[in-house]
């Protein structure tokens, strides 16, 4: 596997959310997807919609869903956790089916992982019976398809776990 498979390539998300008709992204910024940031701005298809706090992403994206549109919504892990209530009033009770971007912080897939916020957020996920996949690099691209079609079968929530969050967009 050349260096380029080994990551997810920004390029190939932005292509993703195209290809699966969304319209707006509703993020946190954050200094760790600083170039999918920039590949989204230029992008005339997506609107970017930044919330102020992490729990304010799923009402936001809640509105947009009823008003037509089709968000997705970029989180880190900490803050997926920090908005479960958030998560279960209104994405949850109005059948919102919006697929989560979840950075994995702290996800290792060789040794122990030591960092909480990465133990934590799979069971968080089973705990609230929101199906993921995890997406580690551009051959696990296609589960971000299938998250998005799973979220329109189910009308419910549905997470992608993104494995290379420190590296693939961060350029």
């Amino acid at each position: 596997m050349t260096e380029q498979q080994a990551l997810l390539s920004p390029e190939v998300v932005v292509q993703d959310l195209k290809e699966n008709g969304v319209t707006h992204v509703v993020w946190l910024p954050d200094s760790e997807t600083n170039f999918l940031y920039l590949l989204m701005e230029k992008e005339p298809k997506l609107d970017l919609v930044p919330v102020g706090r992490e729990g304010n992403a799923f009402s936001t994206a809640a509105g947009l869903s009823v008003g037509g549109a089709k968000p997705v919504i970029l989180i880190q892990n900490t803050g997926m956790m920090e908005s479960g209530d958030s998560l279960r009033g209104w994405a949850m009770a109005l059948n919102i089916p919006v697929v989560i971007m979840i950075g994995y912080r702290g996800w290792t897939r060789h040794g122990k992982t030591q960092d909480t916020a990465a133990i934590y957020i799979e069971p968080f996920l089973n705990a609230f019976n929101i199906k993921y996949v995890l997406v580690e690099n551009n051959d696990d691209a296609p589960r971000i398809s299938w998250a998005f079609e799973e979220a329109e079968k189910t009308q419910r929530p549905v997470a992608v776990l993104i494995g290379d969050e420190f590296h693939g967009f961060n350029r």
